[in-house]
């Protein structure tokens, strides 16, 4: 049981589940009337299961190639606890990797091609982007908003501008996330010579760097609703996003310590969740 719950732990099935839930939003924002639709069983849900296996993978590679700084980070993850062997992580990643492939070519072959593309850059970031810091921050917001992209193109091959933008929101506010986190993890970071804008420049720059994307992702959150594309019940879904990542900006100026990086950084998860819902609501009804 305690190993089934270390791999659990391992994968992050919240955020494998909002990766999924972003595919989905991805097939709405296509603008097409998914009933008229033979795949409509089929297609999206191949696209959530290729979004949730991929989002698993991505998460055991990382931590098995993590597990030297997680033991001064993150020392309670599966890896570094002992639960979790690193080959166990490994072997789980391949098996994530070979299901979310497979259902992706019975998808498309356009939903194909951008999973092959989403596996190189996870891949990418994991083994080297990482210890770039900014560089690999930009990685893993890829792979966070390229979702919404492959959920549009799970019916066909039209890609909209509402789901571009909404691509764009997650890519800006995942960013944020990334430089956060950097300032929990600066003592691991800083041992292992990834150079993340918190262990370059410090704590402090790291929290206005993060609130220069959190504020970009707000400003960029009002064109949907000035180009009309979506419903006025966006608007009140929306604020709550917006007020939430403007008090975890301010939050972070104020106190940018490990501790108040940590709670925000958790906080963030809940206004991207709030924002996805903003969105599915602002669209379907």
């Amino acid at each position: 049981m305690n190993k089934i719950q270390g791999f659990i732990q391992l994968i992050r099935p919240i955020n494998c589940v909002m990766m999924g839930l972003a595919t989905i939003i991805g097939v709405l924002l296509s603008g097409k009337n998914i009933f008229y639709y033979n795949e409509f069983l089929f297609a999206p849900l191949l696209g959530f299961l290729t979004a949730f296996t991929f989002t698993g993978a991505s998460m055991s590679i990382n931590d098995y190639y993590d597990r030297e700084i997680d033991v001064v980070n993150e020392p309670d993850r599966p890896i570094p606890s002992g639960l979790i062997k690193p080959s166990e992580a490994l072997a789980l990643a391949l098996i994530l990797i070979g299901i979310g492939l497979t259902s992706a070519l019975f998808t498309n072959l356009i939903c194909f091609v951008i999973s092959l593309i989403v596996l190189l850059i996870f891949v990418t970031y994991s083994t080297i982007g990482k210890r770039t810091g900014l560089f690999g921050n930009f990685l893993v917001s890829a792979c966070v908003s390229i979702p919404f992209i492959y959920g549009s193109f799970t019916l066909g091959s039209d890609l909209k501008l509402n789901a571009i933008i909404f691509s764009a929101l997650a890519f800006l506010s995942n960013t944020g996330r990334e430089i956060t986190k950097g300032i929990v993890d600066i003592k691991g970071d800083r041992s292992q010579n990834i150079k993340t804008i918190a262990v370059i420049y410090g704590a402090d720059s790291a929290a206005y760097s993060a609130t220069g994307f959190y504020i970009s992702a707000v400003v960029l959150s009002i064109l949907p609703l000035t180009w009309s594309l979506v419903s006025f019940l966006y608007i009140p879904l929306i604020i709550i996003t917006d007020l939430g990542f403007i008090t975890t900006s301010i939050s972070l100026i104020r106190n940018y310590s490990r501790e108040n990086a940590r709670k925000n950084k958790k906080l963030v998860l809940i206004w991207m969740l709030m924002g996805l819902i903003a969105f599915t609501v602002g669209v379907i009804i």
